[in-house]
């Protein structure tokens, strides 16, 4: 790190980019976040939000109380993307890089202010003259619906008829807002051609099943006696093993609560798995299906559509259905713009992998064979805030020499191990880096490494 003057460069001004930005700071660091945007939001996080899942909205003014609270801001480059990664060209060759035992070098980051580039939504592909060409409306994906402010956005979809894909919180929060200005057909849709298939989610109006938190059911460290874990020993395999019917009726007790709060049977949103699936959930807004039920939220569920001139036509119906604007709320390709903005083609090919929604990363966070480089908020779990706050602290320690990282062997090993435990646990629906059956156990291991004692 002699080489960059402890200069640590973080892409992102979101919510892990904050964090990684103070954490690094204490530990004397010089951290630069590049933040693609050129504004945050200029309010404040108020008292008076006590509920446990806040709005975007209030999520916004609590990172912008976070960054002045720490005094980040003056850190972050407002309007700078930054475009490529590349190594020291006077350092080790990438032939060199690739033979190391152990996870290190030096690196640069080259940046260009007001860069436009590109982000990597997911976009669905569709058969020839049944795309978004023949469609006469407006088709946009959910990060430009987003980058909008409030203004525009409400006059985009003021006296449209507008339909929304996706089947996560997203989705759902543009149907809400849409709906309160005009009709909006909601597609959940748990397959969409040439993206990564969605999986289906249990939609929960609250994370307190028949009034008991849901932290207290399954998200505790009695909980993780109920659950395998990657490298246990015998003797927690067969008291997991033991517990399993335990952990079954758990699950069903909160199923119940879900299909009788929302009626889910009644518009066909029961998921084919059970809940404890592992990052199967997701937060539905307050009056979601209320409004299903008034019409002004029009329910479809479908694996497939396409577009004709007047609109969308979902599988099954004969009869398009009529809209002005499409959002496709489909999420992103994370890895394909991490991918190109590597320079070097033996990098790149390292996240070239068949299965391009995860990379291998020892702790969710270094690759072992990209040395120099963190990846923070690629991993999912039940508490993502608190898991970016837990990954970043465990990054500056290391910075910091508090403990070594394994030889890159091992750590390869340990990620092999890791992976295998998750595809054996969520099975088909394993599409994601997902922490959240092991939310604790994750978190013990970043403790033990910076000599900490886990609580």
């Amino acid at each position: 790190m002699a080489a960059c003057e402890n200069e640590i460069g973080i892409i992102g001004g979101g919510i892990s980019g904050l964090l990684a930005c103070k954490y690094t700071l204490s530990k004397r660091f010089n951290p630069i976040v590049f933040e693609s945007r050129n504004k945050f939001s200029d309010f404040p996080w108020p008292l008076s939000v006590a509920q446990d899942f806040p709005t975007q909205k209030q999520v916004l003014k609590y990172i912008q109380s976070y960054a002045h609270n720490h005094d980040l801001l003056k850190y972050v480059k407002l309007d700078s993307r930054v475009v490529s990664l590349s190594y020291d060209e006077n350092g080790p060759s990438e032939e060199e890089m690739q033979k190391w035992t152990l996870w290190g070098g030096t690196c640069e980051l080259s940046d260009v202010p007001k860069e436009n580039g590109s982000d990597f939504p997911n976009m669905p592909e569709f058969p020839r003259g049944k795309g978004p060409q023949v469609f006469q409306g407006k088709v946009m994906h959910s990060m430009d619906y987003s980058s909008m402010d409030h203004a525009s956005a409400a006059r985009l979809i003021q006296g449209k008829r507008v339909a929304v894909v996706g089947n996560r919180k997203s989705g759902m929060d543009i149907s809400m807002e849409c709906s309160s200005a005009n009709d909006c057909i909601y597609i959940y849709i748990y397959t969409v051609d040439g993206i990564n298939r969605a999986t289906e989610h249990w939609n929960m109006p609250a994370h307190s099943p028949w009034g008991i938190t849901v932290e207290y059911l399954s998200r505790n460290r009695f909980s993780q006696l109920l659950v395998h874990k990657p490298g246990e020993g015998i003797l927690l395999s067969i008291l997991a093993t033991f517990l399993s019917p335990l952990r079954w009726s758990i699950s069903k007790f909160v199923e119940s609560h879900i299909r009788k709060k929302l009626r889910l049977a009644k518009h066909g949103m029961v998921p084919n798995h059970s809940f404890s699936k592992p990052c199967s959930t997701a937060t539905v807004p307050e009056g979601f299906f209320d409004r299903v039920e008034q019409g002004s939220i029009i329910l479809k569920k479908t694996q497939h559509f396409s577009f004709c001139s007047q609109g969308i036509v979902v599988d099954g119906e004969t009869e398009p259905l009529k809209i002005d604007l499409l959002i496709l709320a489909t999420s992103f390709r994370g890895i394909d713009k991490l991918k190109a903005a590597f320079i070097s083609p033996a990098f790149r090919d390292l996240m070239d992998k068949e299965d391009t929604t995860r990379l291998p990363l020892y702790r969710a966070c270094v690759h072992p064979r990209i040395p120099q480089v963190a990846f923070v908020g690629f991993a999912e779990s039940f508490a993502n805030l608190f898991t970016s706050e837990m990954t970043c602290r465990w990054l500056a320690e290391l910075l910091d020499g508090t403990f070594m990282l394994p030889s890159v062997k091992e750590m390869e090993k340990d990620v092999s191990q890791l992976d295998k435990y998750m595809k054996k646990s969520l099975g088909e629906y394993y599409s994601r880096y997902c922490l959240d059956e092991v939310q604790i156990w994750y978190n013990d291991q970043l403790c033990k490494d910076m000599g900490w004692k886990p609580q």
